[in-house]
C-alpha cells in the first residue's frame, strides 16, 4: 500500500501556486499523478525565487540558500527537516527517485546572487536548465516511472531556456539598476551594450534590437518545448504544455486588464490540457 503524502501548509501552498498565476493553471490542469509533486516543487521554487529577488538583501539570501544546500543534501539522504522537503519525501514514489537535481537548482540560485550568472552565451542553457529543467524533471519522475527521457529532456531544456529569456527581457531594467545583469556578458559586449543602456528609462535602439532577438529565441524555445513531447506523453506531461503555452502568450501579450488576462490564461490552459488528452 502506498504511503499517504503529508499535507503542505496553507502558507506554502499559497506561495507555490498563487491564484491565477501560470504555476496555478499548470497545477490545476496537470494530470492527477503530477499535482502533488508539482505542488511540492513549486513550493521550493517559490522559496528560492524570493531569495533571488533583487529586493531581498543579498547577504541574507546567501546564508539562507547555503542552508537550503544542506537541506537538499538531507533530502537526498532521506532525512529532511523542512516542511516542504518532508512533504516531497512523503510522496509515493519518493523512495525510487533521486533528488539530486534539486541541488543543481539551489546552486544555480546562488549563482544568480553573484549579479552576473552568465559570462558566455554557452552558459545560458545549462544555467537555465539547472534553475528550471532540473526541478521540473523531478516532478515528472515523482509522477511516473514510465517516461520517454529523451523527449522529456528536450522539452524541459527548451522550456527552461524560454522561461529564463522571457524573465530576463521582462525584468532586466530592475535588475540592472540593482547591479545585476541577467544577460551573457559576451553578448552584451558584442552588441556594444553597457550598464547605462540596461538602466535607461527608454531602451536605446541597439538594446531594443538585442531584446527582440532574445524574445524571438524565447518564442522559438517555447514552440520547441511543445513539439518535443510525442502524442503518447502529452496527457501525462500536460502541465509542461500549459507552461509553454502560457509562457508564449505572456511573451507576446498586448496590454489588457488583469481580470481579462486571467480569464484568457485560464481558457488557454484549459484548452491546452484538453488537447493533450485527445
Amino acid at each position: 500500500m502506498s504511503p499517504v503524502p503529508k499535507s503542505l501548509d496553507a502558507g506554502y501552498r499559497a506561495r507555490a501556486i498563487p491564484l491565477g498565476s501560470v504555476r496555478y493553471w499548470s497545477w490545476l490542469f496537470a494530470s492527477p499523478a503530477a499535482r502533488a509533486p508539482l505542488l511540492g516543487v513549486y513550493a521550493l521554487l517559490a522559496e528560492w525565487n524570493a531569495l533571488m529577488d533583487p529586493a531581498t538583501e543579498a547577504s541574507a539570501s546567501r546564508i539562507k540558500l547555503a542552508w537550503w544546500q544542506q537541506e537538499i543534501q538531507r533530502l537526498i539522504a532521506r532525512a529532511p527537516v523542512h516542511p516542504i522537503c518532508l512533504y516531497l519525501a512523503s510522496l509515493p514514489r519518493a523512495g525510487a527517485v533521486d533528488f539530486t537535481p534539486l541541488a543543481l537548482a539551489v546552486d544555480a540560485s546562488l549563482a544568480e546572487l553573484s549579479g552576473v550568472p552568465l559570462e558566455r552565451s554557452a552558459e545560458l542553457d545549462p544555467h537555465a536548465g539547472a534553475l528550471r529543467a532540473a526541478p521540473l524533471g523531478l516532478v515528472s519522475r515523482l509522477a511516473s516511472e514510465a517516461l520517454d527521457e529523451v523527449a522529456l529532456g528536450n522539452c524541459l531544456r527548451a522550456l527552461a531556456t524560454a522561461d529564463y529569456l522571457a524573465r530576463a527581457t521582462r525584468d532586466y531594467r530592475r535588475q540592472a539598476r540593482l547591479g545585476r545583469v541577467p544577460f551573457a556578458v559576451e553578448e552584451l559586449l558584442a552588441a556594444g551594450l553597457d550598464n547605462s543602456d540596461l538602466c535607461a528609462d527608454q531602451a536605446p535602439p541597439k538594446l531594443e534590437n538585442y531584446l527582440l532577438e532574445l524574445r524571438a529565441r524565447a518564442a522559438q524555445s517555447y514552440e520547441t518545448a511543445t513539439r518535443a513531447l510525442p502524442a503518447v506523453c502529452r496527457a501525462q506531461q500536460r502541465h509542461l504544455l500549459v507552461l509553454a503555452a502560457l509562457g508564449l502568450k505572456h511573451l507576446q501579450r498586448r496590454t489588457s486588464s488583469l481580470e481579462s488576462a486571467r480569464w484568457q490564461d485560464m481558457l488557454l490552459a484549459w484548452s491546452t490540457a484538453r488537447r493533450a488528452l485527445r
